[in-house]
């Protein structure tokens, strides 16, 4: 990444998943950049060491460590990516603020979530998922807290036009399925910090046995996303009190929202028939408004 073929949207997203791989120190360094909201062009090399308690050797370092050519090629692109009308949108919620300015706050965090998310979607990644999801199988989901919540939803739509897909939050239960998994099978792991130990060794036995994986992250460098054969990344900032799942948990079923769309695509005869079928099946249970 440079400041001559970046994406502008990309830079901070792009930056926020590389922040994994920085040590405490160097992750400091970073937050202290993106906390200056006068951050610019003009800002010194010196100015960032000092604030951070670094030398300026180490801000050098760090930018490097990121994918740029050097602090000056960092200070173009953070610059540029700060005057984006998407980074405007993120603020943190306070106190002090109304119910309109928490309404808006929080809708203008999704909305930054999925303008990022969007930017940097890799678009072979997301058609081999569609299309290892098609033709899978067996389809097991992985996911504990919130993001086995997020493969419930995906499971749900997959049903609906005939793709049957299990989803597994308990420890013992992921790992008795990724042992029966086999080459045909995919196995889907959820986690926003891709950290999560169950997930990453079910998807790791899964892969062992032969079948394909992907992880479902916000950060592209994690374990889970190492252990995948196709990652599908979100991304989102981070705040205080909000954290990053909550407008990551919008990017990423947005995500799954157009895998579902792209799978259905690929036999929609028989995926029209079949949620034709499943509507029917549930129209007696719901009490809609007679004409």
């Amino acid at each position: 990444m440079n400041s001559e073929s970046f994406d502008t949207k990309a830079v901070g997203p792009r930056i926020r998943m590389m922040m994994p791989l920085l040590t405490p120190l160097e992750a400091k360094v970073v937050d202290t950049v993106f906390a200056m909201r006068d951050f610019s062009d003009e800002t010194s090399l010196k100015q960032i060491a000092d604030d951070a308690g670094v030398s300026e050797a180490m801000v050098v370092k760090i930018t490097k460590k990121l994918g740029f050519s050097g602090y000056r090629d960092f200070r173009t692109a953070v610059s540029q990516y700060n005057r984006q009308p998407t980074a405007e949108m993120h603020q943190e919620l306070s106190v002090e603020d109304t119910s309109r300015e928490i309404v808006q706050k929080v809708f203008r965090t999704s909305i930054n979530a999925l303008e990022e998310t969007l930017s940097i979607l890799d678009m072979v990644a997301f058609d081999k998922a569609a299309d290892l999801i098609h033709s899978a199988k067996h389809r097991d989901f992985y996911g504990v807290g919130g993001s086995a919540q997020i493969a419930r939803d995906v499971s749900h739509k997959f049903l609906r036009i005939g793709v049957r897909a299990s989803v597994f939050d308990d420890v013992h239960m992921m790992l008795m399925s990724a042992a029966l998994l086999t080459e045909g099978d995919i196995a889907i792991g959820f986690s926003h910090s891709g950290n999560t130990t169950a997930i990453i060794e079910a998807l790791q036995l899964a892969k062992r046995n032969g079948a394909q994986t992907i992880a479902v992250t916000n950060y592209n460098s994690s374990a889970l996303a190492q252990a995948a054969d196709v990652v599908l990344c979100s991304t989102a900032q981070g705040s205080p009190l909000m954290g990053e799942n909550a407008a990551a948990r919008i990017a990423q079923l947005n995500i799954l929202d157009a895998v579902f769309m792209a799978v259905a695509q690929r036999d929609y005869e028989s995926a029209e028939r079949n949620l034709d079928r499943t509507m029917s099946a549930v129209k007696s249970k719901r009490k809609d408004r007679l004409s």
